[in-house]
């Protein structure tokens, strides 16, 4: 881990419960895919290795994405907003980002807006 990422990870404002949101995108669609959590630890491990690994706030353990599915994220950049309370990870999904198994968490989830046909 290199002392510039060590002080980018020490200026994320972190929640009470020692968490960040993450926002996962895809690398050349730009399509959002998900929004996952990861603490300081899950940051560094998938700086360190190039997938992405999550905290599960229900399990209240590490995951990286694709080990049980095979769903895999092979992380392409890895951004903090200008807030530094949130995290972007952009990745190279192979496979189904969300758990229900669609492609994204948003697929088939959208309000109708007022005046709007689709």
């Amino acid at each position: 881990m290199t002392d510039a990422n060590e002080a980018r990870i020490a200026d994320i404002t972190w929640n009470d419960a020692g968490l960040a949101p993450v926002i996962v995108q895809q690398y050349d669609t730009r399509e959002v895919l998900m929004l996952a959590w990861m603490n300081a630890e899950a940051l560094r491990r998938t700086l360190a290795e190039g997938r992405a690994v999550y905290w599960s706030r229900s399990r209240q353990e590490y995951w990286r994405k694709g080990d049980t599915s095979g769903n895999t994220q092979r992380v392409h950049a890895v951004a903090v907003d200008c807030d530094a309370d949130t995290i972007l990870l952009t990745v190279d999904q192979h496979g189904a980002a969300c758990h229900t198994g669609t492609r994204t968490c948003f697929d088939d989830r959208e309000f109708d807006l007022a005046g709007e046909q689709r």
